[in-house]
């Protein structure tokens, strides 16, 4: 059975009757959760299990942002986790340390959702942080590319070890602009040489380590595509696939954020995100942007996509009860306790 191409929200922290419609329908792939549908872990749990049970006959990828710093959607009852950055900041001190410390970052997150059955958080953060860019800032690991890309090595080895999937975001990178592209269309001028010497080199080293998923930038490169990178397929196809070898999945960013508004409509916007060459798309926020590409977009789908997204099922794990009582579990809270 083919998996559906759209990733959508819940309004709040039970699964409405309209949401199950909305779940079991054949374009329906898969759900982010936000802060809004989380009150405590054991509520947590419920609700993922209220989503499986909404369309039992097909497998729902199950989503969250969930980076640490201020990017954490669940809270109380869930370990406080640092901002990447602070694995940054460590590693001009103690190289080795923070490379274990990044490790055990990315293990504690994924361990944490992979205990409530949630299947993935969008990490990590590939960003390069040039110190203009307030929606980065802090959730990127370094100012340096090469650091980045050992950071992020070890972060990911954590999520694998917890049985999470990685997606690399947000391609090809969004650190250079100062615009937010939630609130409007950023537009980095540089040559694609100097993008790809500097922002793209920890997406090249991940992807040649095995990158699960990669999520590219509402952001419009100017010198390369009059289209932001999530909708344009020289960057999705010509060079992330082609010349970067990618064969993992790739997410549209939310296409409610304003950096999607310059392709059209809701409809409009996944028919070009998908066409372009994404597996899926998020629509997050606004219900009717939901409905209206269910409603209307008939999009031209890879045949290969499903395949793919399987691939982002999170592997079993252990339950919450049991991963509270684990050392490693408590040691690695004791690590970054630290450095939070």
């Amino acid at each position: 059975m083919s998996m559906g191409y759209l990733m959508m929200d819940l309004e709040g922290t039970q699964v409405s009757a309209e949401e199950r419609e909305l779940l079991q329908h054949p374009a329906t792939g898969g759900l982010i959760f936000f802060t809004r549908n989380y009150q405590e872990a054991k509520q947590l749990i419920d609700l993922v299990q209220q989503v499986r049970a909404a369309a039992p006959k097909k497998t729902l990828l199950l989503a969250v942002d969930h980076e640490g710093g201020r990017v954490q959607r669940f809270r109380s009852e869930f370990t406080v986790l640092p901002a990447l950055a602070k694995l940054g900041l460590h590693y001009q001190d103690n190289p080795t340390t923070s490379l274990a410390l990044a490790q055990r970052h990315g293990w504690l997150m994924a361990a944490e959702l992979r205990a409530v059955g949630i299947d993935f958080s969008f990490a990590p953060v590939l960003d390069t942080d040039y110190g203009v860019s307030k929606v980065i800032g802090d959730r990127a690991f370094h100012q340096q590319p090469e650091l980045i890309a050992k950071l992020a090595t070890a972060y990911i080895q954590g999520m694998r070890e917890a049985g999470m999937a990685s997606t690399g975001k947000h391609f090809p990178g969004h650190g250079f602009v100062t615009a937010d592209s939630h609130h409007a269309v950023p537009r980095d001028n540089r040559d694609l040489d100097i993008i790809l010497q500097q922002d793209m080199l920890p997406f090249k080293q991940l992807i040649q380590q095995g990158l699960d998923a990669v999520m590219p930038a509402h952001v419009i490169y100017e010198q390369v595509d009059a289209q932001p990178a999530g909708f344009s397929r020289v960057w999705l196809q010509t060079i992330l696939r082609d010349q970067l070898g990618f064969k993992g999945v790739i997410f549209s960013d939310d296409l409610s954020m304003e950096g999607a508004s310059v392709v059209g409509g809701y409809a409009e916007r996944a028919e070009a995100a998908l066409e372009a060459g994404c597996d899926m798309v998020l629509a997050c926020n606004k219900r009717t942007g939901v409905i209206d590409i269910l409603d209307r977009a008939r999009p031209k789908l890879d045949p290969h996509s499903t395949k793919r997204l399987e691939r982002m099922i999170g592997k079993p794990f252990m339950s919450r009860a049991a991963l509270l009582n684990e050392k490693t579990w408590q040691q690695a809270v004791d690590a970054l306790s630290a450095i939070a």
